[in-house]
């Protein structure tokens, strides 16, 4: 898998590819998920988030914000949060040109090196999390059911099926609110039958919450994670995590 994780500014590479997703308003959208590989960078000293004075809304866990959509949601504490210009996204193995199938902007990462790998032996070691969750922009899309039930599927494909489309399994479309009752749609996709292809290969699944910003726009917060392991995430938890994601501010749109 080809995994991604960039700064606004910055280019990094990641597996066997550079990628760079330049974002503006609501660009989000065009990013994609980060795959299965992953060479991630650390924070800066001048995080964003080391001045965020949001707290969060269950005791002893992290704080995420994405201060360009207004969106705030709480991780455990075991998670590691990177800065609020960087996204995460997946692209089609085979793309010369790395194009973005989708993305999430301000990632928290859950065992960042939860397996390590030199698939393609060209010396550079790769690094896959456990799980990813972030947010983002939804530009074109028509409505919170359309995003929650396709973006789950795509998440799947790109960070743990592809090239097979097949070993997608579309999960369950349910309403959804938030305990600071925010209303929209929850959607959910797996894979079955991922086949040990290289060290780090495994099923996996993906959750989508798509709701309306505090500016009516669509967006969303997703989960995305190795599926059928020991150190599995539980469904109760992403729950848990999807019931924290509130509106703190207006989007700044940045």
């Amino acid at each position: 898998m080809i995994v991604a994780v960039i700064a606004a500014t910055a280019v990094v590479t990641a597996a066997t590819a550079t990628g760079i997703v330049l974002l503006g308003s609501g660009e989000d959208s065009r990013a994609s998920p980060s795959p299965a590989k992953t060479s991630s960078p650390q924070a800066s000293p001048n995080n964003p988030r080391d001045t965020d004075t949001e707290t969060a809304t269950v005791k002893g866990w992290k704080v995420v914000v994405n201060p360009s959509q207004g969106i705030a949601f709480d991780v455990p504490p075991q998670w590691a949060l990177q800065s609020t210009d960087w996204v995460t996204y997946v692209s089609e193995n085979d793309d010369p040109d790395d194009t973005p199938l989708i993305g999430m902007r301000a990632p928290a990462y859950l065992k960042e090196q939860w397996c390590t790998s030199d698939e393609d032996k060209d010396g550079t070691v790769e690094d896959t999390p456990l799980a990813v969750t972030g947010s983002r922009g939804n530009n074109g899309a028509r409505s919170a059911e359309e995003i929650a039930g396709s973006d789950p599927k795509t998440w799947v494909y790109g960070q743990f099926t592809q090239p097979d489309r097949t070993k997608v399994r579309p999960g369950s479309l349910e309403p959804f609110t938030t305990n600071s009752g925010i209303e929209g749609s929850l959607g959910t996709a797996r894979s079955v039958g991922v086949k040990k292809s290289h060290k780090c290969s495994t099923d996996g699944k993906a959750w989508t919450f798509a709701f309306r910003n505090a500016q009516g726009d669509l967006v969303s917060w997703s989960f995305f994670g190795a599926r059928a392991v020991s150190d599995e995430v539980p469904e109760s938890t992403v729950r848990k995590i999807a019931g924290t994601v509130r509106l703190y501010k207006a989007p700044s749109g940045s």
